[in-house]
């Protein structure tokens, strides 16, 4: 495949760099492609930043409507080039077409709707009207009001060439909330990464959005991500990848002399809770669907069911049998990078001392394959081990089986944060769990009833997020409109002419909640 790829670093509104930095590989062949990167170091993060900064000024000064065109010209200017960025990411990531194009889809519409909703806000400003008269001191007029915090360092992921990269979600709220992006662009996807980049720029000058707003930063390089978290001018930063490197990030930037918020979705093995009367019922399908979720993008999505929970009784052989009938004619296959397949391979490896084998997949055919698996254990031995409750990024999931309704609390007590988790569970069943059911809420970021997890809906009320090591901050979301609220902060403005105050907070606004 030849492309026209200039295989450079995009910053200051110019494609910039040195030639001949790190290659790229064809997963499915775990063949090197002919094209090298530019590897960005110190000195290109720094120009960013300053191009970004500068650019932040201008752009905070935009309304909303004005950012909302940015947004809707961005995708536009995708789709125009899905024919260059899909088969540019079929190519770099070995996931299929209808994958792909579904992806792209799903970014042209989080950008479309956070641009809805910059034209058709939902959310109130709060204000205390004044009282001159109070005694024994008047009360001023507040009004509390919001600011973009600055220029935003954004991590591609791995797993999502498009919805979780370059003009992904991060960007997309970033953008939204008023802020500059550095893009850290994934080594696995660089190609796909610049196709991106030449659309978001065409925006930018079809929008007349001021140089420097967007950058990307290729590169393979630890050290260019510690780089681009502790540059100074850098006040936030997105991450989707693994709690290992999240978390080495994460304390980057809490240990700056200025410490900024980290935003990681760093992983999650999103519990699949089977409630005695629905396995009884249906344990067949119940199995069925769990290796189908498990199975899709082999095992690489960030909600895949990594666990599943019950308690011994009716239904339980059958449903363990019909996991090994499923899960045994499963295809091994390539993961997205052979980084990505030596972890998983040894992770599996490591785990298996502990365990008891359920099921494998078909046996890998080359190095760079990973076979599926499924393992059982009683969950007393599983919370004697915690460390069995740590992710496996791929096609792997773990059966624990509880003795009694006491134990199943207890393992559901001891569950590190997640993304998700599922209660599968028959309607007149369901009250008689009620105490697990409202523990396993405080323990996930989107709690699921009779739907497996794979998926996440962008929309307004959904939360992508959750505990600890799920995500960094609880209190967030990268999927959803709700997720642009991480890249602004609170400001109160007391007394302030209305010539001095954005549209929203001005007298004369509908958006003012008074009291």
């Amino acid at each position: 495949m030849t492309t026209d790829l200039c295989g450079l670093n995009f910053f200051g509104h110019q494609w910039q760099g040195k030639e001949a930095g790190f290659a790229r590989f064809n997963p499915q062949t775990n063949e090197q492609l002919p094209e090298r990167f530019a590897e960005a170091d110190a000195s290109d993060v720094n120009a960013a930043a300053l191009a970004a900064e500068q650019a932040f000024w201008a752009y905070q000064q935009t309304s909303d409507t004005q950012r909302a065109a940015l947004l809707n010209a961005i995708a536009n200017e995708l789709e125009q080039d899905a024919e260059l960025i899909v088969p540019m990411a079929m190519l770099e990531s070995g996931l299929p077409e209808a994958r792909i194009r579904g992806e792209l889809g799903r970014t042209t519409g989080q950008l479309r709707l956070f641009a809805a909703v910059l034209t058709e806000p939902y959310d109130t400003f709060l204000m205390d009207e004044a009282n001159p008269g109070r005694t024994p001191l008047p009360k001023p007029e507040l009004k509390l009001g919001q600011l973009p915090l600055g220029v935003v360092a954004v991590f591609g992921a791995s797993n999502f060439p498009l919805a979780f990269s370059t003009a992904g979600g991060d960007t997309a709220s970033a953008l939204a909330a008023g802020c500059a992006v550095i893009v850290k662009g994934h080594p696995a996807h660089p190609g796909t990464s610049e196709r991106v980049t030449r659309a978001i720029a065409r925006a930018i000058d079809a929008t007349g959005m001021p140089k420097g707003l967007f950058s990307l930063l290729q590169g393979a390089s630890p050290a260019l991500s510690t780089a681009l978290v502790e540059h100074p001018l850098v006040k936030a930063v997105g991450f989707t990848g693994s709690l290992k490197v999240g978390r080495i990030l994460a304390d980057r930037c809490a240990l700056r002399p200025e410490p900024i918020p980290f935003y990681g979705e760093l992983g999650s093995v999103n519990p699949q809770l089977l409630l005695p009367g629905k396995l009884a019922a249906d344990a067949t399908s119940l199995a069925e669907a769990q290796v189908n979720s498990m199975m899709m993008g082999h095992g690489q999505f960030c909600t895949s069911p990594g666990l599943i929970i019950t308690v011994k009784g009716a239904g339980l052989d059958t449903y363990l049998a019909a996991l090994v009938d499923n899960l045994t004619a499963q295809s091994a296959n390539a993961m997205l990078s052979q980084g990505i397949c030596h972890a998983y391979n040894s992770a599996v490896e490591t785990m298996l001392s502990e365990v008891d084998i359920l099921a494998q997949g078909q046996a890998a055919q080359a190095a760079h394959q990973s076979r599926p698996l499924l393992a059982k254990i009683s969950a007393a031995k599983l919370m004697a081990k915690p460390e069995l409750l740590d992710e496996i990024f791929g096609p792997f999931a773990l059966v624990a089986i509880c003795e009694s309704h006491a134990e199943l609390q207890a393992l559901v007590a001891a569950l590190p944060g997640q993304l998700t988790a599922s209660v599968h569970g028959q309607e007149d069943e369901v009250a008689a769990f009620a105490d697990i059911i409202q523990r396993l809420s405080f323990k996930v970021g989107r709690i699921i009833f009779n739907q497996m997890p794979t998926g996440v809906e962008v929309a307004r009320a959904m939360n992508h997020g959750g505990p600890y090591p799920a995500s960094t901050d609880s209190r967030s979301t990268s999927v959803g409109t709700e997720a642009m609220k991480r890249f602004v902060r609170p400001i109160c403005y007391q007394n302030m002419p209305d010539s001095l105050l954005p549209e929203a907070l001005k007298s004369t606004s509908t958006r003012l909640k008074r009291f």
